[in-house]
C-alpha cells in the first residue's frame, strides 16, 4: 500500500496505512518525510496481496473481542495465509520491537559549550544557531508544567525561549510542543523520563524540538541550575546511518514473562519498530502536491508487519512449511548480537535480558534456511491445553470438537514441540532460543 496524499475514510490516523505498507509496500524510489531518511522504501513483502479488516472502531479501548474473532474468521475464511494482528497466545508469533541503525538526529546545545544529541523529525533548516534563553518549564514543583500539559505554561514566561520539557504525564510528545509553541517558545528540549531512558523516538514536532535521553536531560537541568542566564539551542543534523548500537530494544517493547503459561518464553522474536519510515495518508506539512507521502513512527505496531511480511515470504519460499515451522525458523535462527559485535542492549544501554529480547533480533535470509525445525500441528496443542488446566468445555470450545482431558495425556509447556524454553530451577533461571 501507497500513500497517496489523500485521506482513506478509513484511516483517519494514518496507523492503518502506515503498518501495511510495512508489511507489504510497493517500491518506491525518493521516499522521505518531512525531507529525511531519503531513499526507496518498499515493505517486507512487495508483492503480496492485502486484505484489510477493520476491528477496532474508536481506539485500541473500545476493541471488542468478538469483533476481533469475527475478522479472523473472516480472514481464514478469504484464504488469507498470514495475519498480521497484536493479539496474545502461546502460538502466535509474538513481537518486540527494536530500534534501527538510522536517527534523524537533533543536537541541543549548551551555553556551556555541552552537545547533547537527541533526535527530530521535523528540522527547520531556517532554525538560527544562535543560542536562546533556557527555561525548564516547571513552576513550583508543578508536574503539569514540567510535562507542558494543555494550558500549564499560561503563567510561564517562555517567549522567545528554549523551553525543557519532560516526558510523561500522560500528554503526548507532540502535544507538549503545541503547548509551547502556543505560550510563545521559539523551541522545546523534550527529556525522557527515567523509565524510558535511552530510548528515544523521530516525531514531526509543531516546531523545532529534540528528543533527548533522560541521562541528557538531567544534564540540562543541571546546566540550567548552574547559571543565571542558561542559554541553548538545537542544531538539526539531518539522517544519520550506522548506530553501532543497533539493534536496541526500545524502551516500550514488550516484555516477559509469559503469565499464562511461564515455561514458554516471550516474546517470541524482536524486529524493527522504532522510527519506522512508512507510507501516510495525508502529508506531515502544507504541502498537497506529493504524489506519494511517508511518516515515522514507533511501537510494536511497527514491529509486527515487519514479521508478518518475513512470514509472506518464507510461505511463500516453503509454501509446504506449516505455521510452526515458519515461527521456527524465524526464531532459531535469530541475532543475538548487535551491529559492532556485542550483545544486543535495552534502553539502559545494558545488555538485554530474555524477556527483552526472546530469541533475539529476525535474520531474514538465515530464517529462509535455518536446517532445522519444530514444527507442531495444531492437535498437539490439545494435550498442552489440558495441562494448563482448561476444563474440557473450555478446550472443546477452543478446538471446535468435544476432548475429554480425562483421557488425553496431558503435557507442560516443556513438552511442547516449541522452538524456545524456559525453565526456572530454584533462583536459577535457564532459557533456549536457538
Amino acid at each position: 500500500m501507497k500513500g497517496n496524499g489523500a485521506e482513506p475514510p478509513d484511516d483517519i490516523d494514518g496507523h492503518g496505512t502506515h503498518v501495511a505498507s510495512t508489511a507489504a509496500g510497493g517500491f518506491v524510489k525518493n521516499a522521505d518525510a518531512l525531507g529525511n531518511a531519503n531513499g526507496t522504501a518498499v515493505g517486507m513483502a512487495p508483492y503480496a496481496h492485502l486484505a484489510i479488516y477493520k476491528v477496532c472502531f474508536g481506539g485500541k479501548e473500545d476493541s471488542v473481542e468478538s469483533d476481533i474473532l469475527a475478522g479472523i474468521d473472516a480472514a481464514i475464511e478469504d484464504s488469507v495465509d498470514v495475519l498480521s494482528l497484536s493479539m496474545g497466545a502461546p502460538w502466535i508469533l509474538t513481537v518486540g520491537a527494536s530500534t534501527v541503525d538510522r536517527s534523524i538526529v537533533a543536537t541541543a546545545k549548551l551555553g556551556n559549550g555541552e552537545e547533547l544529541e537527541g533526535e527530530s523529525l521535523f528540522q527547520p533548516k531556517e532554525f538560527s544557531s544562535t543560542l536562546l534563553p533556557l527555561v525548564y518549564a516547571c513552576v513550583d514543583g508543578n508536574l503539569q508544567s514540567a510535562v507542558c500539559a494543555n494550558g500549564s505554561l499560561n503563567a510561564v514566561d517562555v517567549k522567545g525561549k528554549v523551553v525543557l520539557c519532560e516526558r510523561g504525564g500522560g500528554i503526548a510528545r507532540i502535544a507538549k510542543g503545541e503547548e509551547v509553541k502556543n505560550a510563545g517558545g521559539a523551541a522545546m528540549i523534550l527529556m525522557n523520563d527515567e523509565p524510558n531512558a535511552f530510548s528515544t523516538e523521530v516525531d514531526a514536532h509543531v516546531l523545532p524540538a529534540t528528543h533527548v535521553s533522560h541521562a541528557a536531560g538531567l544534564k540540562i537541568k543541571s546546566y540550567i541550575n548552574s547559571t543565571a542566564t542558561p542559554m541553548a539551542t538545537i542544531l538539526f543534523e539531518g539522517t544519520v546511518l550506522g548506530d553501532p548500537q543497533s539493534p536496541a530494544v526500545a524502551s516500550f517493547s514488550s516484555r516477559g514473562p509469559n503469565l499464562a503459561s511461564p515455561g514458554i518464553l516471550k516474546p517470541d522474536i524482536i524486529g524493527p519498530g522504532v522510527s519506522i519510515l512508512a507510507a501516510w495518508p495525508f502529508p506531515l506539512d502544507d504541502n498537497t502536491n506529493l504524489k506519494f507521502t511517508f511518516n515515522m513512527m514507533s511501537g510494536t505496531s511497527m514491529s509486527c508487519p515487519h514479521l508478518s511480511g518475513i512470514a509472506a515470504l518464507l510461505k511463500s519460499s516453503h509454501p509446504y512449511w506449516s505455521p510452526a515451522a515458519i515461527k521456527s525458523a524465524i526464531m532459531t535462527t535469530a541475532d543475538l548480537l548487535n551491529i559492532e559485535g556485542k550483545p544486543i542492549v535495552d534502553e539502559t544501554l545494558e545488555p538485554a535480558d530474555i524477556f527483552g529480547i526472546g530469541a533475539g533480533h529476525v535474520n531474514p535470509s538465515r530464517a529462509n534456511n535455518p536446517g532445522l525445525v519444530y514444527d507442531i500441528q495444531p492437535d498437539d496443542y490439545i494435550p498442552y491445553l489440558c495441562g494448563l488446566g482448561y476444563s474440557d468445555e473450555e478446550v472443546s470450545y477452543i478446538v471446535h470438537r468435544t476432548v475429554n482431558c480425562s483421557h488425553i495425556p496431558s503435557i507442560t509447556e516443556g513438552q511442547l514441540n516449541y522452538p524456545s524454553f524456559y525453565v526456572t530451577l530454584g533462583s536459577t533461571q535457564t532459557s533456549q532460543g536457538q
